[in-house]
């Protein structure tokens, strides 16, 4: 496509019925003999040097020819001038036709050569059914073949014979035309389509990439919040024993806080090493991803959750009624929901903590609850109110298999967190979107 293609006007202009009703898009065009858009300068100078070659073409089969008189200067300047209004057949095609015919008429009229200006005539009508609508091709071969019966009876000869000769020719070229027509408009619809199918699955792919990283992120806060929650109580209460009594000083006591600490340290490496080996993992990587990546976590891992909640101080309660067929992605949302609230509970709830987790089966649903009494004076109810990136994660986690979640205060204090999710969630279509 040209400079001058592209300089066009996309939106259609408002005129007669001689503008052509569907004009094509620059990249797509389906005029006739060319690429070039109609009223360009590439198109005029294209059709031009077309009619200049069917000019000589006619002039030609004028001289070799003898299918009829020979012209005289009337019958050449009929003839010649029948071929100027082709400069314009794409951008008005009717009125190319008309014009034409307004020269050609006149020219068999007078008994010329009538193979000279039979190749005009065809190309006009070829331009208006390749161009226009079924309905306007009809109408206008039936009055072209009525013009052609009236001419032909001033005509000796055989005038049926005739008639019957050249309507052949206008209905194969109107055919042929209409053909290409529907042809050409099915190609660019299918190559549409394919365009469209083309931009959704960019789409697509870069909504999946946005989840994907939305979900990444949620596992690393889960993740590193709640390990870096816990190391940090554990070596608070390490140094709260070194600095008590330094004389007296409790070995036992700041060995077992350190385990702690290691016990947390290589818990958190180990998942956070699982949680990488799936972002690097690809089709070269195979079974070297999945040696390392493990099953989901699930309810049975909330065990795990209370006691390290426990070491880092707080009483936790477990009331854990019996679950079956629990799906591996409503199992993991659950987990990561402990494991947020455990978290909360214990960065805010102060010293003294105790935590009630209840877990149980209900019309069809997971319920779950995590309440603390939030005993602290580091945890005023009005403070915890504020929402976080953990409880936007928490809801994102439950609305991600189907699920529902409130958080917020108690009556009093302390804080509670309560989920609903759906033990019927659609396995196949969740499990790339809850992470380990």
């Amino acid at each position: 496509m040209d400079a001058d293609t592209a300089a066009l006007d996309p939106c259609p202009r408002e005129g007669g019925p001689d503008d052509v009703p569907y004009p094509p898009p620059a990249t797509r065009p389906w005029w006739p003999f060319s690429g070039a858009a109609p009223g360009s300068r590439r198109a005029l100078r294209e059709d031009a040097l077309f009619a200049v070659v069917l000019a000589a073409c006619a002039a030609l089969l004028a001289v070799v020819l003898k299918d009829g008189r020979s012209p005289d200067a009337l019958g050449w300047a009929l003839l010649l001038c029948g071929h100027v209004p082709i400069v314009w057949r794409r951008r008005r095609p009717m009125a190319v036709l008309l014009a034409t015919m307004a020269f050609v008429g006149p020219y068999h009229a007078l008994d010329y050569d009538h193979a000279a200006a039979t190749h005009v005539g065809m190309v006009a009508l070829y331009t208006v059914a390749v161009s226009g609508r079924p309905r306007r091709t009809l109408l206008t071969g039936l009055h072209i073949i009525a013009l052609i019966l009236v001419v032909n009876t001033g005509v000796g000869g055989d005038p049926v014979t005739e008639v019957v000769r050249i309507t052949g020719w206008i209905v194969a070229v109107l055919v042929f035309g209409t053909y290409v027509r529907v042809h050409r408009q099915y190609v660019a619809s299918v190559v549409e389509r394919a365009e469209r199918a083309e931009r959704t699955r960019e789409e697509e792919a870069r909504r999946r990439v946005a989840e994907e990283r939305l979900r990444v992120a949620r596992d690393l806060h889960d993740l590193l919040a709640h390990s870096i929650t816990l190391v940090g109580v554990q070596t608070s209460v390490a140094a709260h024993v070194l600095s008590a009594d330094p004389e007296r000083l409790d070995r036992a006591a700041i060995a077992g806080a350190l385990d702690d600490i290691a016990d947390t340290c290589r818990a958190a490496r180990g998942e956070l090493r699982a949680t990488l080996e799936v972002l690097r993992s690809g089709p070269e990587s195979g079974a070297a991803a999945d040696e390392y990546r493990g099953p989901l976590p699930g309810i049975d891992g909330i065990g795990d959750l209370a006691g390290a909640a426990r070491t880092a101080g707080a009483k936790v309660e477990l009331a854990m009624a019996e679950v079956t067929a629990v799906p591996p992605v409503v199992g993991a949302a659950a987990y990561r929901i402990v494991q947020e609230a455990l978290t909360n509970a214990v960065r805010h709830g102060g010293p003294g903590l105790a935590v009630r987790v209840a877990m149980g089966e209900r019309a069809g649903a997971l319920c779950l609850s995590v309440t603390d009494d939030g005993t602290g004076p580091a945890a005023p109810p009005a403070a915890r109110a504020a929402p976080g990136f953990g409880i936007i994660g928490m809801r994102e986690r439950a609305r991600s298999v189907g699920g529902t979640l409130r958080a917020g205060p108690r009556d009093g204090r302390g804080f509670e967190v309560v989920a609903e999710l759906p033990l019927g969630a659609r396995e196949s279509e969740r499990a790339g979107e809850v992470a380990r």
